[in-house]
């Protein structure tokens, strides 16, 4: 069980997350792919509502976090416990120039996509080359 704890603490010291309350930090399983014009992120949020998601771009650092609600269901006594619940944090650098304006995300099944449109000049582009001399 010790080992346990250590891992988790080495995941949560890894993203350098600092819990502002006494909850157990999760760091979510993130996947991220790049296609021409965006930037996608998709992240593992079981259990958080979408309003209490925080989503924030600051220069090319992009940081997500989530808080679950600890909910019982009412007129029962917990017998035994395993779920558990806290805040999910990650943050990323994100390399490319962000269209900030177009940035969309959305919550599905506990699943988090985050699109990050590239900017205009950060997007590949063709260069034609012409004949002369």
């Amino acid at each position: 069980m010790k080992e346990n704890k250590e891992k988790n603490l080495e995941k949560a010291g890894s993203d350098k997350a600092e819990p502002t309350r006494d909850a157990k930090v999760f760091v979510p399983a993130t996947d991220i792919y790049e296609k021409d014009d965006a930037i996608l992120v998709r992240c593992d949020m079981p259990g958080v509502a979408q309003d209490r998601i925080d989503i924030r771009l600051d220069n090319a650092e992009l940081e997500i976090s989530g808080t679950q609600a600890a909910a019982s269901p009412e007129g029962v006594d917990l017998l035994m416990g395993e779920y558990e619940t806290g805040v999910f944090r990650r943050r990323f650098s994100i390399p490319q120039q962000v269209d900030r304006e177009k940035i969309r995300a959305r919550l599905h099944n506990g699943v988090l996509d985050i699109e990050l449109p590239k900017a205009e000049q950060a997007k590949p582009r063709k260069i034609e080359i012409t004949t002369g001399g």
